[in-house]
């Protein structure tokens, strides 16, 4: 008898392991003709989103949650009952405001936090310039550059093991001909910013080889990104040049803030197609689908578009969940897609004020959070399922790859499924 996860839609096999397990007792030997049960714990695909409310549930006020505790509570027993990838922000300007004074231990706790839970977290950005430090604007090039160069070392230095995977530097193909200060005080007639400026001086390829050199020397075992919301011919140009440059990119980042609408099943797949070409892992690190009213097309810049309320609405809400479900099952079908993460969880506190979240402002799921959930823990997911084993301890999992485990005569044991296809594993009961 062969446990199935659930009837797997043929496109997403290479997600799936055909798994022979051996179950071994506590005595060494297979364990024969015994009930075992098999349930799994955890995906190995990254569904991610954005973790940066939970900064405030972790830390403690009088060794209490903050004020908005309760509804927090809520939205993390939602959060980890579908994700298991975070995202933490890491933006120079808030991040250290005052020079010297990082905001190290806040984000260390939060990032353990999410690793005490079982998930992996990544830092963004280490480079960027929008909302970069206020203080950089005065300085000269020179230290600029030493104090980017700086930053990224002290960052990856004091979160390894913690944090060891990074979205290095973000949109370089706009960052040398950014003209809008986007920093955090008022500045009448500033249309530059300290990272634009070294950009220029060093150009893309030398300022993503800057920030790759001085992430990598702090943590060679880190997961480094490229990153970027520019799906055009020119970042694929960029690309092409750091990896003649053997600037060494672990996987590439793209964004798609669908505020104007779903870019649809051939777009998505187009995109991917493009950039998987290049033999790396793709990671879409900053996806969002509108519950409300869409973004009207004409506007170029999404960050123009500025309304005083934006409202999720019943019909934008059925429509996110189709295109959430339709998203998802796409970007999984495409061998090269290894993380997908989700911008907002919920709508309050969200990018341009757009209702993208899973959940509403008042802490409520939407439909596209059940029908996001459906998937991840539902027909991608193993439940717990109990059957024998046969003469020689065996039992046959059909299964999408992760963390399983098997229980059996009051015994536990942890079993991985790390690759498609047939394979044979042994998994040891507790002895």
């Amino acid at each position: 008898m062969t446990i199935p996860s659930k009837d797997v839609d043929p496109a997403l096999r290479h997600r799936i392991a055909d798994a022979t397990v051996t179950v071994i007792g506590r005595d060494g030997r297979p364990l024969a003709n015994a009930e075992v049960t098999v349930r799994q714990v955890r995906h190995k695909f990254l569904f991610g989103c954005i973790g940066f409310e939970f900064i405030e549930l972790v830390e403690l006020v009088d060794g209490q949650p903050s004020a908005n505790g309760e509804d927090l509570e809520r939205m993390a027993d939602l959060w980890f009952d579908v994700f298991n990838f975070a995202t933490l922000p890491f933006y120079w300007g808030t991040f250290e405001t005052e020079r010297g004074k990082p905001d190290t231990q806040r984000l260390l706790n939060t990032a353990r936090w999410f690793n005490d839970r079982g998930c992996v977290v990544k830092g963004h950005p280490l480079a960027w310039h929008t909302l970069t430090a206020d203080w950089l604007l005065p300085l000269p090039n020179a230290e600029i550059i030493d104090a980017q160069r700086a930053r990224i070392r002290r960052e990856v230095t004091d979160f390894k093991g913690v944090i060891d995977a990074w979205d290095v530097i973000n949109e370089v193909v706009i960052m040398p001909i950014f003209d809008k200060y986007d920093g955090l005080t008022e500045r009448a007639s500033v249309s530059d910013n300290g990272i634009t400026r070294i950009c220029r001086e060093l150009g893309r390829i030398g300022m993503i080889r800057l920030s790759f050199d001085a992430a990598r020397a702090a943590n060679p075992q880190a997961t480094l990104l490229l990153n970027d919301f520019d799906m055009s011919a020119a970042y694929e140009c960029l690309i092409e040049g750091c990896l003649e440059a053997g600037i060494q990119i672990d996987a590439i980042g793209l964004q798609s803030h669908m505020h104007q609408g779903y870019w649809g099943e051939e777009k998505t797949l187009a995109i991917v197609d493009r950039f998987a070409r290049y033999g790396l892992p793709i990671h879409f690190t900053e996806s969002t689908l509108v519950s409300g009213e869409l973004m009207p097309p004409d506007i170029v810049d999404l960050n123009d578009y500025q309304v005083a309320d934006w409202p999720s609405t019943p019909d934008g809400e059925a429509r996110q969940a189709d295109e959430v479900v339709r998203h998802y099952r796409t970007l999984l079908s495409h061998p090269a897609v290894e993380a997908i993460t989700y911008w907002g969880l919920s709508d309050a506190g969200a990018w341009l004020g757009a209702p993208v979240g899973f959940v509403r402002a008042d802490a409520t799921p939407k439909p596209s959070y059940d029908a996001l959930r459906s998937l991840v823990k539902g027909d991608w997911w193993l439940d717990a399922t109990t059957m024998k084993t046969d003469d020689e301890g065996r039992v046959a999992i059909s299964g999408f790859l992760g963390d399983y485990e098997v229980s059996a005569v009051g015994a536990l044991a942890a079993l991985r499924l790390d690759r498609p296809g047939e394979i044979a594993i042994e998994a040891s009961l507790d002895r």
